[in-house]
């Protein structure tokens, strides 16, 4: 703690002049003003010790010296809101990052199978669709009356000069 002590200036210890001894008055005045010019210091190798001094000391010894000025109380009840705030912080981040791990692992394990699935299925309907169209294009270029032919068949008429085709060839 600050133990404060009373320091009585000189001016005051000294006796009052009396009415008739005014010149020793403004003497004393003149004695007075020059000690006010001087510095509280002795001499300068005081004061670069001392700006040393202020120089090495950072910021975070004045701030740290600064407790004292808050009441031990109040500086509990912070304390603790403070401890309380990041514990929730912790807690929730990891509650977030376990989370976003299940989904995540849920999305790749079950939505990319099922991604695959659609798009695969989407091809096949795809290419039913092109060989219906070709089918209906070829039935369009065969005259009236005429019967359409599949690609591994023959006609009734015509003999087969290549011999046994295998199937898709």
């Amino acid at each position: 703690m600050v133990k404060l002590e009373e320091v009585q200036d000189e001016e005051f210890t000294r006796q009052k002049p009396t009415f008739g001894a005014e010149k020793d008055s403004f003497e004393d005045d003149d004695e007075w003003e020059g000690t006010d010019d001087e510095s509280d210091f002795s001499d300068d190798s005081e004061v670069s010790e001392r700006g040393l001094a202020i120089q090495e000391e950072t910021i975070w010894e004045r701030i740290s010296a600064l407790r004292d000025i808050i009441p031990p109380s109040t500086r509990r009840s912070i304390a603790e809101t403070y401890h309380t705030a990041a514990a929730y912080t912790f807690f929730g981040g990891k509650l977030a990052g376990n989370l976003a791990w299940i989904f995540t692992t849920s999305a790749l394990l079950v939505g990319l199978p099922f991604a695959l699935a659609v798009e695969d299925e989407s091809r096949i309907v795809a290419q039913e669709k092109e060989m219906l169209s070709q089918q209906q294009g070829q039935q369009m270029m065969l005259p009236p009356g005429a019967t359409s032919v599949t690609p591994g068949q023959q006609q009734p008429g015509q003999a087969s000069a290549q011999g046994l085709r295998p199937p898709g060839f």
